[in-house]
């Protein structure tokens, strides 16, 4: 069971939750526009506990060679960023579950890489909207379980599993989407000897622990009182979402590889939870991704809670196979 103890002690979380209300929240979000909205329940909106920046993002986050890294373990896990003209970049999640959001540039591109703790949700966008780059922060809102971004310029708030502006001046807009994945740092390393990883952060925290130990064994998410997931399926178990649909991880464990409605996913061993053991580095296998398309390229993905893909993507289709 998640110890939720120690998400206070580390994360600061408040003993009270308590709904959004534009009314309430003025005073903290004096330039966001609440008139304009995607959403038509301000109660689906909550408080995670920390305030406005309370995780901090990361603005230009350095970076030091794959060989001069000793400190992460092989099997944790990394986001993994690909972008022609660049070498290969790992984002350790030993960093983002403590930041959730890096906002980087990568040969000339503008990104926003991010990880949602509390759905497994790792997603990068490109940070330009209509020619105006965006830098993202941490709300410390949650809407079913997933975390609130906001972007500085215009501070709309932005719900992290659709890359979608929901509050704010922005209302509707959605960011570009890139391809990456969520690899172990020894795969990364085996395959870009000569790529980049980031570096630690010069803040104060426990990095390489895991503040939500025994999360992804939970009975239900944490903050989420919406429906369950059909078909049986388990709130947290992980599924491989590629637009409107959903993969159950275990079935891709289970066949190795996977060909089915345009694309192949493929899994592979060696790549431990960040959710399960109070070290990441110990926690339990639960592999790796990759989802290519007809010509091999990969495709925009995400390894989340199935409670998310359902919440998000209520008429999503659940590929359950044979």
């Amino acid at each position: 069971m998640i110890r939720l103890s120690a998400i206070v002690l580390t994360l600061g979380l408040l003993a009270n939750i308590v709904a959004a209300n534009p009314a309430r929240w003025q005073g903290e979000w004096q330039d966001t526009d609440f008139s304009k909205t995607s959403i038509g329940d301000w109660s689906q909106i909550i408080s995670g506990g920390p305030p406005k920046d309370g995780i901090p993002a990361l603005d230009s986050p350095q970076f030091r060679t794959v060989a001069s890294e000793s400190r992460i373990a092989s099997r944790e896990p990394v986001i993994t960023v690909e972008i022609a003209g660049a070498k290969p970049r790992a984002y350790p999640i030993r960093y983002l579950t403590w930041h959730e959001i890096v906002n980087d540039t990568v040969a000339g591109r503008p990104i926003a890489v991010t990880f949602c703790p509390l759905c497994n949700s790792a997603l990068v966008f490109d940070r330009r909207v209509a020619g105006q780059v965006l830098r993202f922060g941490v709300s410390g809102k949650l809407r079913h379980s997933d975390m609130v971004m906001y972007d500085r310029e215009t501070q709309s708030w932005w719900q992290q599993a659709e890359g979608r502006a929901i509050v704010g001046a922005l209302s509707g807009t959605e960011l570009t989407h890139l391809p990456s994945w969520l690899e172990s740092w020894g795969d990364f390393k085996s395959r870009h000897p000569e790529g980049l990883v980031m570096e630690e952060p010069a803040f104060n925290r426990a990095y390489g622990r895991n503040p939500y130990r025994g999360y992804d064994s939970s009975a239900k998410p944490f903050l989420y009182d919406g429906s369950q997931p059909p078909h049986g399926i388990a709130p947290l178990e992980r599924v491989v979402r590629v637009g409107d649909r959903a993969w159950r991880l275990t079935r891709l464990a289970e066949e190795g590889e996977v060909t089915e409605a345009g694309v192949t996913i493929t899994w592979r061993a060696g790549q431990a939870s960040a959710l399960d053991a109070g070290a990441i580095a110990e926690g339990r296998d639960v592999g790796s991704i990759r989802v290519r398309d007809k010509a091999g390229r990969d495709v925009v993905h995400d390894v989340m809670f199935a409670f998310a893909f359902d919440a998000f993507w209520p008429d999503g289709e659940w590929m359950l196979g044979r």
